[in-house]
C-alpha cells in the first residue's frame, strides 16, 4: 500500500473511525433485555422486494416523506402471514449494528424495525437483542460462555449475527502510522478461526436454530471512493463469513454491502460510520427477505 493511500486511509479513520471505536470500546456491558417496540404509529418496513422490483424499492426509498407502511403494505402482510403460522424466538447479538447505534429514534436499528413490522398487529415473535456497541469476534467468543447468553440461544429459532468490523478497525487503530494490508490480512486470520468457533459453539448449545451471519458495509466508500484497498478489505472479509457459513449447515451468509451502494441517498448517521434510520431500513427489509424465504 503506497504512503499516498496510507497517509488518506489514516486521515479518515483519525476523523471518524479512530473516534468512534475508542468510545466503542470503552462502553460498559448494558442489562440484557427484550427489544419491546409496540407503537402502532411507528413507521414499519418489510422484506426486499424481487429482482423485478427493484428499481420500485430505490425509488421508494427516496420518497422518505410518504408513509412506509403504504408503499410496502403488501409486503408486510406476506411476512406476518410468514411469522403466523408458527411460533418464534429471534435472538438478535453481536456489535453496535445490532444495537442500533445511529438510529437516532433510540428504537432499536434494524432488529427494532424488523420487531415493529413482524409484530405490528399482533406478538408473533419475541425478539431478543444482546447487541453491544465494540464487540469484536474475540469478546462475543467469551460472551456464549455466560449463562444469560447460552439461554438465549437455547430458546432462538432463529440467530442474527453482526460480528466483525471491530476486528476491522481494531487493526486500523493499531497500525495506523504504519497501515499496511499484511495487518488486514494476518487478522482475517484469526477473525475466521473465531468465527468459526462462534458457529461451532451457537450450534453445539442449539443445533436446531438457524444462524444468518449479516455482512458487512464499507463505511469508508462515501469519502475514497477510488482507494481499492478499502474495498478490498471488506471484500475479503465479507468472502471469508460467506464462506464459513457455507460450510455449516443451517447457517445463511446475508449481504449488505451493495445495500449502501445503490444511489447517493444518504444512508449513514451523524457519526457517518453507523446507518441512520434509513440504512437500518435497508438492512431490515434484506434480513426479511431471507428469513422469509429460507425458513419458508
Amino acid at each position: 500500500m503506497n504512503k499516498k493511500i496510507i497517509a488518506l486511509i489514516t486521515g479518515v479513520v483519525m476523523l471518524i473511525g479512530i473516534a468512534v471505536i475508542i468510545i466503542n470500546m470503552n462502553q460498559p456491558e448494558p442489562d440484557f433485555k427484550n427489544v419491546r417496540i409496540t407503537d402502532e404509529d411507528e413507521e414499519t418496513i418489510t422484506q426486499q422486494p424481487t429482482n423485478d422490483e427493484e428499481e420500485n424499492m430505490q425509488e421508494e426509498d427516496s420518497e422518505n416523506s410518504a408513509p412506509l407502511k403504504e408503499i410496502v403494505v403488501k409486503a408486510v402482510k406476506q411476512t406476518v402471514d410468514f411469522f403466523s403460522t408458527k411460533e418464534t424466538q429471534i435472538l438478535a447479538i453481536g456489535d453496535s449494528l445490532t444495537q442500533g447505534v445511529g438510529d437516532s429514534t433510540e428504537q432499536g436499528g434494524y432488529v427494532g424495525i424488523l420487531d415493529r413490522s413482524i409484530n405490528q398487529q399482533e406478538e408473533l415473535v419475541d425478539f431478543a437483542n444482546l447487541g453491544i456497541r465494540g464487540n469484536r469476534s474475540d469478546q462475543l467468543l467469551k460472551r456464549l460462555e455466560k449463562p444469560e447468553v447460552v439461554d438465549a440461544i437455547n430458546e432462538a429459532d432463529i440467530i442474527l449475527i453482526t460480528i466483525g468490523a471491530n476486528d476491522i478497525m481494531k487493526v486500523v487503530k493499531e497500525n495506523f502510522t504504519h497501515l499496511k494490508m499484511e495487518d488486514f490480512t494476518e487478522e482475517k486470520q484469526n477473525y475466521e478461526q473465531r468465527l468459526e468457533k462462534i458457529f461451532n459453539k451457537m450450534q453445539s448449545i442449539n443445533p436446531d436454530s438457524h444462524i444468518y451471519l449479516l455482512g458487512f458495509y464499507n463505511p469508508f466508500k462515501q469519502y475514497f471512493e477510488d482507494i481499492k484497498e478499502l474495498s478490498l478489505i471488506i471484500e475479503e472479509w465479507n468472502e471469508s463469513g460467506r464462506k464459513i457459513a457455507g460450510d455449516h449447515e443451517n447457517i445463511t451468509y446475508i449481504p449488505t454491502a451493495d445495500l449502501f451502494d445503490e444511489d447517493d441517498t444518504n444512508l449513514f448517521s451523524e457519526d457517518n460510520f453507523h446507518p441512520n434510520e434509513l440504512g437500518y431500513k435497508r438492512i431490515a427489509r434484506r434480513v426479511l427477505n431471507y428469513l422469509t424465504h429460507e425458513e419458508g
